[in-house]
């Protein structure tokens, strides 16, 4: 059994409402045309019983409507089939002569009530065809198709009143999802900052008491102290710029400048030279790049000895971006990378490699027990990161 629907969460609730108030209009007029008409009828009685189902249905119809369970396909072909019925059952009422010169009992009026129905539920092309059938139904009673649209103006009407509701309908249904996807940024806007608070309140604390502890204890520990302190110092970075996408950015910018993300890698251990002008890329180009290079940066830090220095050189070659990194370290030992992938760490081979593969760029390593370890990260740029003179 399909789930009821809540109509407050409906976007095209204040349409339903609308076309209800329509169908008690549309019935009253119905009413009207119903007495005035009614002792020309050849069954009257027939005629009083025909509005008498009319008027249930008419009662049924709002209160599902308005509830929000008629809101659905079956319940909307179930009233054109009744509507359709109604129309028709008028040559059991009237002569030939009166159809001829009138429309059905249930007005066409009343009838339209179906074809907002269907325009509300599934869009202009449902509405449209749920206006044809109502013009079949009246064509089927008289036994014609009017060309006339000065005298008979049904066929417009009916397909106008579908198209102007779908499209309503669509739009509210559309305005309604933008309106949620925005709530959804806000809340996730709301908990990056919560998170940033957390960050802020722990683990940023923790980093300036391992500082301050290893500086004290000195000895080896000075190094740890030394790594904790970047660590801090970088998160605090971090965490101050948080709102607006970590260095004034809009959240998802088109174009961002390399320069800004690395430039907040450097310190006391990490010197990063830039270009003097800006070096844009595509904002997820620029993203993958700058995460390979601190993962580069993070692997000096933690491997290149202690004293060693890492140097962050950027450069706009036009058609490319270059990222080197380079360290005075120790090295890496011949055969350790293959030996760390054969343990299950793949960080090189996933974190910076993979990165670059997958922006159609190259990752090249250069290694030397006694001179250190380079790393060139090249990224492709098309027309789209130019910079802009």
């Amino acid at each position: 059994m399909p789930a009821r629907l809540d109509p407050t969460s409906d976007p095209s609730q204040p349409l339903w409402r609308a076309a209800q108030v329509f169908r008690l209009l549309s019935y009253l007029y119905s009413m009207g045309f119903q007495i005035v008409s009614n002792d020309e009828l050849t069954r009257p009685a027939l005629g009083w019983l025909q509005f008498g189902v009319l008027s249930v249905w008419t009662l049924v119809c709002a209160a599902a409507y308005l509830q929000g369970f008629g809101r659905r396909a079956t319940w909307v072909v179930a009233e054109l089939v009744v509507v359709v019925a109604l129309m028709l059952s008028t040559a059991l009422i009237a002569s030939p002569q009166w159809i001829a010169d009138n429309q059905s009992l249930p007005t066409t009026l009343w009838a339209t009530n179906v074809t907002i129905s269907a325009a509300i539920l599934r869009g202009p092309v449902a509405g449209m065809l749920a206006g044809a059938a109502v013009v079949a139904a009246s064509a089927a009673l008289k036994g014609y198709v009017t060309i006339d649209l000065a005298r008979n103006a049904t066929i417009v009407i009916e397909l106008a009143v579908g198209l102007a509701i779908g499209l309503a309908a669509q739009t509210a249904r559309r305005a309604h999802a933008e309106l949620q996807r925005a709530a959804l940024l806000t809340a996730s806007v709301a908990e990056r900052e919560r998170l940033a608070r957390q960050v802020h309140d722990g683990v940023i604390q923790v980093l300036a008491l391992v500082s301050k502890r290893g500086r004290e204890i000195g000895g080896p520990t000075t190094e740890l102290a030394e790594l904790a302190r970047e660590q801090e110092s970088a998160l605090r970075r971090l965490v101050s710029d948080s709102g607006d996408g970590g260095d004034g950015r809009d959240a998802h910018p088109a174009l961002v400048d390399i320069r800004s993300g690395l430039s907040r890698q450097a310190g006391e251990r990490v010197v990063v030279s830039v270009p003097g002008t800006p070096v844009l890329l595509d904002f997820a180009v620029a993203a993958e790049l700058e995460a390979a290079a601190v993962n580069a940066l993070d692997n000096a830090r933690t491997h290149a000895g202690p004293g060693a220095t890492a140097y962050v050189l950027v450069e706009d070659l036009g058609e490319v971006v270059t990222v080197s990194i380079r360290d005075n370290g120790v090295g890496i030992a011949p055969g350790r990378l293959e030996q760390a992938q054969a343990e299950g760490r793949v960080g090189i081979s996933k974190s910076i490699v993979g990165r670059l593969q997958a922006l159609s760029g190259t990752a090249t390593l250069s290694t030397d027990p006694d001179g250190g370890t380079e790393w060139e990260l090249t990224v492709p740029r098309g027309r789209k990161g130019k910079a802009r003179g």
